[in-house]
């Protein structure tokens, strides 16, 4: 099926990309990024078409869409990744053993990455970016909401390949439907390793169904936790920001947990959200503190529903705690291994936050949408993990390489 001839040409690709200098490989991306900027109206165009079936009250409709804006910083992060260095070949250890071997550990791209997402087509740019500088091929499964913007931005991306003298197939992307994505999942004989991108949904899926190696990213459940001794002024602009920035990407607040001695201060600290127009479901004793001081027809009471739950809009939800034990046991059951943070002037509590909490990515004193790739200086991310083997929190050019051992002797043999 055809299918298969695309693993079969990724495969080669990337043999063929490992030999590739670096050099070559920037002034590329470089190009890449120009030719974004200069295509843009072309993919604005296909991207109209995708948001045409996508209603705006949907939570995928933000994530869906492209603006000048947008591709300017896409790129941007192109830019950035043309100029870091590729980690592929490095060598992590080197010594000499007693008998004269050279033993040394050098890090190796993957090979063929697949990379399954929903909506967002900019991650069709960065995962090209990311993978092409880290030497491996990518094989990609859009959603099908978004099948124009990511053709289009694929078109783009070839061209440049072919003006550069690189295989073009170092990037495919797949066809609409459920049988591609069964085929990926289990293409063990080309595929070196699965991201999905993505619903909690998508993601379990994949884990299920998948027979090649899997890295888990995107599901975001976020807390901020207002302790006894938090600033009021700093948790209102921290809760507004993290929930509101942009309500349809993973790092954005899910639930605002407060200690019930500050429960009097709730209304400050939710007092932005309210011009958002942010949805708040409250527990009862979070309720009755926002009643009559947060706007009614944005007020719900909560329901077990209400929590663990990836809003991914201007929904958010309030919990209030007796203790900092209730805090973290909360955000335990809930969390989602993602990004979580707490406000407090405690110095002794931080520390015990951050050394208590389990997630990717913990806060002190800060909003969680930095869990971003290029905000933590990797130039771009290709997903936000938040499984602890290989890679953990954003996933950028490090995380896109394995190792190897190159013994080098000189007719040694083991006795």
């Amino acid at each position: 099926m055809e299918s298969l001839t695309i693993y079969e040409k990724a495969s080669k690709a990337h043999k063929e990309l490992y030999l590739i200098d670096d050099k070559v490989i920037s002034r590329m991306l470089t190009l890449l990024a120009m030719e974004a900027e200069m295509q843009a109206p072309y993919i604005l165009s296909e991207n109209v078409k995708d948001l045409a079936l996508v209603p705006q009250s949907d939570p995928r409709y933000d994530r869906l869409k492209l603006t000048p804006e947008r591709i300017k910083n896409i790129a941007s992060d192109i830019r950035n990744v043309a100029s870091l260095q590729s980690p592929a070949g490095k060598i992590i250890s080197e010594y000499v053993k007693p008998n004269g071997l050279v033993i040394k550990r050098i890090t190796v791209p993957f090979g063929v990455i697949g990379v399954i997402y929903e909506s967002r087509p900019n991650v069709t740019f960065d995962v090209f970016s990311l993978c092409v500088k880290s030497r491996n091929a990518a094989i990609l499964k859009g959603g099908s909401d978004a099948v124009n913007s990511n053709s289009a931005i694929v078109e783009v991306i070839k061209n440049v390949l072919r003006k550069s003298g690189i295989n073009e197939h170092i990037i495919s992307l797949l066809p609409p439907g459920r049988e591609e994505i069964l085929h990926l999942l289990n293409a063990r004989e080309y595929v070196d390793l699965l991201i999905p991108r993505g619903s909690r949904e998508l993601i379990d899926y994949v884990r299920a169904n998948a027979s090649v190696p899997v890295i888990e990213t995107g599901a975001g459940i976020c807390h901020s936790y207002f302790d006894e001794s938090g600033d009021v002024e700093k948790g209102k602009a921290i809760i507004y920001n993290s929930k509101t920035r942009r309500v349809s990407v993973c790092n954005a607040l899910d639930c605002l947990i407060i200690h019930e001695s500050r429960l009097s201060d709730l209304p400050s600290l939710v007092k932005l959200c309210a011009s958002a127009e942010v949805v708040i479901y409250a527990d009862e004793k979070a309720y009755i503190s926002l009643h009559g001081k947060y706007p009614g027809e944005l007020l719900c009471r909560a329901t077990a529903e209400s929590f663990g739950t990836e809003f991914l809009s201007y929904k958010m939800a309030v919990k209030s705690v007796a203790s900092f034990s209730d805090a973290l046991d909360h955000i335990a059951k809930f969390g989602s291994k993602h990004s979580e943070s707490i406000i407090s002037e405690d110095e002794s509590r931080l520390e015990d936050f951050c050394s208590q909490v389990d997630a990717s990515a913990v806060y002190t004193n800060a909003s969680t949408t930095f869990t971003d790739g290029a905000e933590f200086g990797l130039g771009a991310e290709i997903g936000i993990s938040t499984q602890k083997l290989h890679a953990r929190g954003p996933m950028s050019l490090e995380a896109l390489t394995t190792y190897k051992w190159i013994i080098k002797g000189n007719g040694q043999i083991r006795p």
